[in-house]
């Protein structure tokens, strides 16, 4: 490595640095370190568990933060005191130790950026996603199970738990509808920005004069409450529906009538469940998926609110997509928000997301949402 090049890599960092730490309201995060350790200094602390895990998740989480800015800022400054070093005496020794170090040192940068980016409320929570297809009929179904397939790919890729947790085929090929949960690591966090809706451009497998044809479908992703949120549902406000499960699924599908809808009066949500063993198992899922939905709504009274959690799809046609995918007359798919491109379409279908979904992380960050 040339010397000009590590004088650039170190002007990177520092770029990067400033760029990701003003985002950061320091006085801020150390007032509520404060006030959350005074809290678990109270002698009815304990009293509520739930509350009492909630904060020290919180409390960990924050720290965690404070520490991490503190620990990468001496990082850097130990880099530049390298940069010192090697500048008054050029040996090979100085080099190789500034070299390794500013790997290292890249690869924590990167781990630091990416935890501040996913430092919002629900970032660590699963996410819940729903796909319908939207105009173009049997192409957009078949377009929903692509999308549903690059979904499960990249949860496999990153180590998630995938779950299925309603499923409707469609009546020639591909599905009407689906739900299902994504669980790792700041799942929420990751995928809240593939929210919207997906057009694909292609030729058609389902048309004899192989045309191109257009479809687009409709992503919709909230996050999973945990226990620790109350949320009051009233059992004379739920109409609870049992019925054989169909479509993708395990064994036990089409065997017993398992499969529940569960529908919210007061506000029409509809929540169905089929894909575990039993009926008690799918009410319990299809009610954690309502509190979810109860709970967006309530948040989403608040504008602000709205943004964080998910904001609303807009209409499945033409002018309201977030991502296009091209398969014909080129391949590419393009995020219109971020304008990031990639040319390798395989690749994007089987779960290869991650350009698009840290980019768009960044975008979010640099936009203020």
């Amino acid at each position: 490595m040339e010397k000009y090049e590590i004088i650039k890599y170190l002007s990177n960092f520092k770029q990067r640095l400033y760029e990701i730490t003003k985002t950061i309201d320091i006085n801020l995060l150390k007032s509520e370190i404060t006030n959350l350790e005074n809290q678990t200094q109270s002698e009815k602390f304990f009293n509520d568990s739930k509350t009492a895990q909630n904060v020290l998740k919180k409390l960990k989480s924050k720290k965690g933060l404070d520490n991490d800015i503190n620990s990468i800022k001496q990082s850097f400054e130990d880099l530049e005191v390298f940069l010192q070093m090697y500048e008054e005496e050029e040996t090979t020794q100085l080099l190789e130790e500034l070299e390794t170090n500013i790997n290292i040192f890249n690869v924590t940068l990167q781990n630091f950026e990416l935890k501040v980016l996913l430092n919002n409320e629900y970032d660590d929570n699963p996410a819940i996603i729903e796909l319908h297809p939207g105009a173009g009929g049997v192409e957009s179904q078949d377009w929903t199970e692509m999308i549903l397939r690059m979904y499960k790919r990249y949860a496999e890729r990153s180590g998630y738990k995938f779950e299925i947790t309603d499923y409707l085929d469609g009546e020639v090929a591909g599905i009407k509808s689906v739900t299902f949960i994504i669980t790792g690591d700041f799942a929420y966090g990751k995928l809240k920005g593939e929210n919207g809706v997906h057009r694909l451009i292609r030729l058609s497998p389902f048309d004899s004069n192989s045309r191109r044809h257009t479809s687009f479908c409709g992503c919709k992703v909230i996050p999973f409450i945990n226990d620790d949120i109350e949320i009051d549902i009233k059992s004379d406000e739920l109409k609870v529906d049992v019925y054989r499960s169909s479509g993708a699924g395990g064994q036990h599908v089409n065997t017993t009538d398992s499969a529940v809808r569960i529908t919210h009066l007061p506000t029409g949500i509809v929540v169905t469940c089929q894909n575990q063993r039993s009926q008690i198992q799918n009410r319990e899922r299809a009610m954690q998926v309502l509190k979810a939905k109860l709970y967006e709504i309530e948040l989403n009274s608040k504008e602000e609110e709205k943004k964080k959690i998910s904001g609303k799809i807009k209409d499945n046609n033409f002018g309201s997509q977030i991502r296009t995918y091209t398969f014909h007359p080129y391949s590419l798919v393009k995020d219109h928000r971020t304008n990031v491109e990639n040319t390798n379409t395989n690749a994007v279908m089987d779960g290869d997301i991650d350009l698009f979904i840290d980019s768009y992380l960044k975008y979010l960050v640099s936009n203020n949402d």
